[in-house]
């Protein structure tokens, strides 16, 4: 009986060598790539719209054939829009799951959590939609495929000036929120170098959800146009509560907006947001983008699906040319980045920030509902 117990144990062992043989072999023919999201949580919708568009890439990349014949393995963990949940998962796909390109996270908080692990580890990060001037600041292994809070600051307050007319504005932002005031700043400062005025600039805290007290005093101001540089669940808040103070004049803001069509009703319309692409655009590109992805998921693909979309060919096309895998070769041949994606023409400058233009979306209202329309677009 013992040596029965024996034959069974060494067999068993045999087993699970081979099954583990076998496992390694196959994730071997497979190029392992990370992602961080917020899967789950208060801006979730960002998350799961960039793994919409992350998860079609994959897809459409394996059925061609995969990366120079290996198909890619895609890792995603959720960090629930919560930086210490960023760095958990990071280690998590760097130490259990051997990763060393990771595509995430998605807002500036959770990605500024984790460049310098990633840059310290020799990680290549690509962040989707973080446009925290600082997110760069890391080192060489960090990238992103959205422009800066600058950037589109800078793009709204000159769509407020040169395509609205506007001489004044009222801005409403938070002041807890770096992504809120980055854009603050840059709007007045190129909507004051365009000759126009800031006659009313009020703040709030994060979480706050009574902004009547400054709404009334932008009423008084009597501006041509507000700006709102929030997400979208606040944005909501703030438009409801605007246009009930009888504040009907159009309502500016950026990419944190993309979502209010899912999360807002008439309170919204005649207002205009930066964003990184418009779903119709009569680009080549974005229309093969917008179709696959409508078959795949019903729905129309937000920016942030098209920016994780386009993520993943980035890291493709930067693995073909430097023939291999190994994160050195791979943040070299990012770092030359030429070629046209779903979001624009894109090259990266010399702090790993894409070099490419902005559009403004309209918000308005059909007979599906509340929608985008493609308005401008807009270089700073």
């Amino acid at each position: 009986m013992k040596k029965l117990f024996k034959d069974a144990a060494a067999l068993a062992v045999i087993a699970a060598s081979l099954f583990m043989i076998g496992c390694s072999s196959k994730k071997s023919d497979s190029i392992k790539i990370g992602g961080i999201a917020p899967l789950s949580g208060g801006v979730a919708v960002y998350g799961v719209e960039c793994k919409n568009g992350i998860d079609l890439a994959v897809a459409e990349i394996n059925a061609a054939g995969g990366i120079n014949g290996k198909n890619i393995d895609f890792i995603c963990e959720d960090d629930e829009g919560d930086p210490a949940k960023s760095v958990n998962a990071y280690k998590k796909l760097t130490t259990q799951n051997g990763i060393r390109m990771i595509i995430g996270s998605l807002t500036s908080g959770c990605t500024l959590a984790i460049t310098n692990l990633a840059q310290s580890n020799g990680v290549v990060q690509l962040a989707p939609a973080a446009t925290a001037v600082a997110i760069t600041d890391a080192g060489n292994y960090i990238f992103r495929a959205c422009y800066t809070d600058p950037f589109q600051g800078k793009v709204g307050g000159k769509f407020a000036a040169e395509n609205l007319g506007a001489k004044t504005a009222a801005i409403l932002y938070d002041i807890q929120n770096d992504y809120s005031v980055g854009l603050t700043d840059n709007f007045v400062e190129k909507f004051t170098s365009l000759g126009g005025s800031i006659v009313a600039k009020e703040s709030y805290s994060t979480d706050d959800k009574d902004f009547n007290a400054q709404l009334t005093k932008i009423k008084n101001a009597n501006p041509e146009v507000v700006y709102l540089p929030d997400y979208y669940g606040t944005v909501a808040l703030i438009a409801k509560q605007l246009r009930a103070q009888g504040i009907e004049v159009p309502i500016i803001g950026a990419d944190g907006w993309d979502g209010l069509t899912n999360n807002a009703g008439d309170e919204v319309l005649n207002g205009y947001y930066s964003n990184h692409y418009a779903t119709d655009s009569d680009s080549p590109a974005v229309q093969k983008f917008v179709s696959s992805f409508e078959e795949k998921y019903k729905k129309a693909p937000n920016a942030f699906a098209a920016l994780g979309y386009d993520c993943v060919y980035m890291l493709r096309d930067a693995i073909v040319k430097a023939g291999s895998t190994d994160a050195a070769k791979v943040r070299e041949a990012l770092e030359a980045t030429n070629g046209d994606y779903v979001t624009g023409h894109l090259t990266f400058d010399q702090q790993h920030n894409p070099v490419k233009s902005a559009v403004m979306i309209k918000l308005v209202k059909d007979g599906n509902g509340l929608g985008t329309k493609f308005e401008a677009t807009v270089n700073p």
